[in-house]
């Protein structure tokens, strides 16, 4: 039976879940997930498997810190959504966030500046479903 991937990815983030939040034992939490590699597993997907469970021992990264300009762009992502009114006042906020993001993104560092882009692309598909409603409008 050869290793299967979805379920030992599932036992992963589940024991990396136990060892992170719960302080788990990650040689208890190790041997479990090695019981999940079949005997007869390529020695491609052993050696992929193997990795992973070697990963549980090493910390965690610490959480990212970032930098005022992000948090600025969340703090105009938060009230666009806010925006209460027409549909049209509704679109136009949107549109008017995501453009002071993209502003603040082209200032922010090379690294951060992706991840405040991000932000608005929930935005604009919440503006398409103003737009484009999936179920008709009473009026």
């Amino acid at each position: 039976m050869p290793l299967d991937i979805a379920k030992f990815n599932s036992a992963y983030t589940d024991a990396r879940g136990r060892v992170e939040r719960e302080q788990a034992d990650v040689a208890t939490q190790q041997a479990q997930l090695r019981t999940l590699i079949p005997d007869d597993a390529t020695e491609e997907h052993r050696e992929w498997a193997e990795n992973l469970i070697a990963s549980l021992a090493k910390p965690p990264a610490p959480p990212r810190q970032w930098s005022e300009l992000y948090h600025e762009a969340g703090r105009i992502q938060v009230a666009a959504y806010q925006t209460e009114g027409t549909v049209e006042e509704q679109i136009a906020a949107l549109r008017e966030a995501r453009r002071r993001i993209w502003e603040i993104a082209d200032r922010a560092a090379d690294d951060e500046a992706p991840h405040i882009r991000a932000m608005t692309r929930s935005m604009e598909h919440v503006e398409d479903g103003l737009r484009n409603p999936l179920l008709p409008q009473d009026d």
